[in-house]
């Protein structure tokens, strides 16, 4: 059971959950003034990781097929046979009822907004069949972990966290991007759509970089909105920095460093805005 465990961790990335997690807290922070009640802190863990997961799990079922033909994925656990789908479905359904158990501990708001985030973050794994801009689609489905974590909060929708949700969905399109590359052959075989199959890797690349520009312009509005202090935007200026890395890493010729722009440098980029986001409000 340990082994089937891990093994299921691995399949969906359970380390990945780094991505959007320091940003829903990063809201939850921002709108409770400092750090939210325990009780509050611990469901919002909950439902994060809830969803994430059913996500992550719905996407291996629903692409299994695809992964089995594509040489970069067919280790993964259901191509391989490690996880059968019965067992994907089980954590799947297991998994979203968590997400919905928690929304309901949070408060009647969460509740009623928990379907509508499942089937976007759900949704996401069929889009790359008709729409090359799934990676935004992508984006959303992380994007709605800081407006769900200020409602936790709040109890109510807010401009702020709005915000903050369009510059994660940037943000995270902007890294899908770039993700995406790898695949740009096996893209054309099989008749997927992405923004590298349908521009060009380096036309694609422009793309990721105007998305993560605008990702920041956002962050300094979220900035402005909340009446932050100089510790914000210092953690911009961190954040510009790991930006400008990631794109040095990839170019349309060399892709032997997209793991470390894909996973390293946006681990950085949301585990420091959050960081410094967590001092400037304590420090108020």
């Amino acid at each position: 059971m340990i082994r089937r465990l891990f093994i299921i961790l691995e399949m969906i990335k359970f380390e990945h959950t780094v991505f959007a997690m320091p940003f829903a807290l990063m809201s939850a922070v921002i709108a409770a003034d400092g750090i939210p009640a325990w009780r509050t802190l611990g469901w919002i863990v909950v439902a994060m990781v809830g969803a994430r997961s059913a996500a992550m799990a719905f996407n291996r079922i629903a692409d299994r097929h695809i992964d089995s033909k594509n040489p970069r994925t067919a280790t993964r656990a259901i191509p391989a046979g490690l996880v059968s789908v019965a067992s994907a479905w089980v954590f799947t359904i297991a998994c979203a009822g968590i997400f919905v158990l928690a929304a309901g501990m949070l408060n009647r708001l969460a509740l009623m907004l928990s379907p509508v985030a499942l089937f976007v973050i759900l949704g996401y794994s069929y889009t790359k069949r008709f729409t090359s801009w799934s990676h935004l689609v992508l984006g959303l489905s992380l994007g709605i972990a800081p407006v769900g974590a200020w409602i936790a909060v709040r109890g109510e929708f807010d401009l702020a966290p709005i915000v903050l949700a369009a510059c994660v969905m940037l943000w995270t399109a902007g890294f899908d991007v770039i993700y995406s590359l790898q695949d740009v052959e096996f893209d054309r075989k099989m008749g997927l759509f992405s923004l590298p199959k349908v521009l060009g890797e380096a036309r694609a690349l422009f793309v990721s970089r105007l998305m993560h520009t605008a990702m920041l312009g956002l962050l300094v509005w979220f900035g402005i909105l909340t009446g932050v202090s100089v510790i914000y935007w210092v953690g911009i200026g961190f954040v510009l920095l790991f930006i400008v890395y990631e794109h040095s890493l990839v170019s349309p010729t060399d892709l032997s460093r997209v793991n470390a722009a894909f996973f390293t440098m946006n681990g950085c980029v949301s585990i420091a805005m959050f960081i410094f986001t967590l001092v400037d409000v304590l420090a108020r």
